[in-house]
């Protein structure tokens, strides 16, 4: 006897095929049977008006926080997604020489905050932790740049390394790569990534690309030099061998929505020369981040304590608002945007502040925007998170018709639920961007959201809808699909499913913790 039957499903299968009728069956984890029979079944869900699909895969998350604070993973089944990959831009939370300090000023602000001591010192320590504690849904790792620098070179970290340092690093990443994780990544706008130079990253990707790895980058600017750093990343990938993929892929700043059409065609010169390339994007024209981000670098090499007191000085803001205006080296995103384009989403502090944009914060204290600014991040000792307008909707629109995109949200949870994009960001691509407005059909967007993920990391049973593969599926009513977040769910997603299991039912979290971790097809012995 079948588990499940879902009968007179219009199956989207992730291929990219047109949809077509069918009814679908599971056994224990797996797809069992897709056809026209009707068999026997312990459950059996009349799906006539509502179509089934793979389970979404979010290839660039940052869920490591997350889902030891929420095992079930509630704002990832909410919008349908059955797997994730962490570790972006940089940010992780493994190797470790400390109880996590080293890495917390940053992590808290993108991940979440983790209750430290942290119980692990490497990637299959802080796994073990993660699968006591159950998992939501399926989830795999890259081993990020942030933690290997940190690990190697101490406190003393926004430098360049030395070759000894270098080979350290990749003696760290071979052992992750080794032990399971999929590939690599930096985030070369943020510290202490922006100071690795041509010569750390040729070596460490050429691990990467040793172990048929991804190398995942947030590249160095997203607004003024966005060609530059694009050529940066993608030269070294196709020197090395690494196949690379592009996070969260934009352009930021009204003054270079020109240099979109240029982006995207520099990255298909690329793949035409023979370099396996990429991008993931969430869809959304703003974005969010760390506030403390709009910093200048050296005042995010401070620890907290020693920038609440320099964020106090007369001379240090002056000498800091000078750099953020006209930044040399490093893109400040208050210039690129501007002080109304940039909104306080949260603060531990000061939660009678969230919502307000800089401008507003500044009219509102009688004073100019980055002195506001200062005055509250002298004062927040946890977690700030911003908005900020990154680009034109026809740019977004562009480049989430190019062929080389898929489906990311790019969610943070150091508040909850933050960004649109934490509960909603798979939900806003299916409705809006392809129901409503058309930018891609459903066949297609569905593979982008599931079939194309699961190609490019090699997970051969996911993102696809057939006999044989994992049963994450999600059941939706594409008659009343919004994502318009209304008591905690998202209207039309009916039913999730992760390895066979329910867990999402009308909105309603099962308590249920079938996620497993994934692993790469090339994945050797730890």
């Amino acid at each position: 006897m079948y588990d499940v039957l879902f009968c007179d499903a219009l199956v989207v299968d992730g291929s990219g095929r047109e949809p077509y009728r069918a009814n679908v069956a599971t056994v224990s984890s797996s797809i069992a049977l897709i056809g026209k029979e009707r068999p026997r079944a312990r459950r059996v869900v009349d799906c006539h008006g509502r179509a089934l699909m793979p389970g979404f895969i979010d290839i660039h998350a940052h869920d490591e926080a997350y889902a030891l604070g929420d095992g079930h993973m509630a704002l990832k089944r909410a919008q349908g997604i059955t797997s994730s990959l962490s570790g972006n831009c940089g940010i992780g939370v493994f190797p470790l020489v400390d109880d996590g300090s080293s890495l917390s000023a940053l992590a808290d602000d993108v991940l979440g905050h983790i209750r430290r001591p942290w119980p692990w010192k490497d990637f299959p320590g802080y796994v073990d932790v993660l699968k006591r504690h159950g998992m939501g849904i399926n989830m795999g790792f890259l081993q990020a740049h942030s933690p290997l620098r940190h690990a190697v070179m101490g406190s003393d970290v926004d430098r360049t390394a030395s070759p000894e340092e270098i080979e350290a690093m990749c003696r760290l990443l071979d052992s992750s790569l080794s032990c399971g994780a999929f590939g690599f990544s930096t985030g070369l706008y943020y510290r202490p990534c922006i100071s690795a130079g041509r010569d750390e990253l040729r070596a460490l990707l050429s691990v990467v690309s040793k172990h048929d790895a991804i190398f995942s980058v947030h590249l160095r600017s997203e607004g003024d030099q966005v060609l530059e750093a694009l050529e940066e990343v993608l030269s070294l990938s196709l020197e090395t061998g690494a196949r690379l993929e592009l996070s969260h892929f934009k352009v930021i700043g009204s003054r270079n929505q020109d240099k979109v059409p240029r982006a995207l065609e520099l990255v298909h010169s690329y793949k035409d020369r023979g370099l396996d390339v990429a991008f993931d994007q969430y869809p959304y024209d703003y974005g969010s981040t760390s506030l403390f981000s709009l910093l200048p670098p050296w005042m995010l090499t401070l620890s907290r304590t020693e920038l609440r007191f320099a964020l106090q000085l007369d001379s240090e803001r002056s000498e800091a608002k000078k750099e953020i205006l006209d930044p040399d080296g490093w893109e400040s995103i208050y210039a690129l945007e501007g002080p109304g384009e940039i909104r306080i989403l949260h603060l531990d502090s000061r939660d009678d502040l969230d919502g307000l944009s800089l401008e507003e914060l500044g009219e509102r204290s009688s004073s100019d925007p980055l002195d506001a600014l200062f005055d509250v991040l002298s004062e927040e000792r946890g977690a700030a998170v911003m908005s900020d307008v990154t680009q034109s909707r026809e740019s977004l629109e562009a480049i989430m018709a190019d062929d080389l995109m898929c489906f990311s949200t790019d969610a943070l949870y150091s508040s909850i639920p933050g960004h649109e994009r934490s509960h909603s960001a798979a939900i806003e691509l299916l409705s809006n961007y392809c129901l409503k407005r058309g930018v891609l059909t459903l066949p297609d967007c569905v593979r982008r959201m599931s079939g194309e993920p699961a190609r490019r990391l090699g997970l051969k049973e996911r993102g696809i809808l057939r006999e044989g593969a994992q049963a994450d599926l999600v059941l939706l009513d594409l008659d009343t699909l919004s994502s318009v977040w209304t008591d905690g769910r998202n209207p039309g997603v009916d039913l999730v499913l992760v390895n066979g299991q329910v867990v999402l039912e009308e909105g309603r979290v099962l308590d249920v913790d079938p996620g497993v971790l994934l692993l790469p097809s090339r994945q050797g012995s730890c």
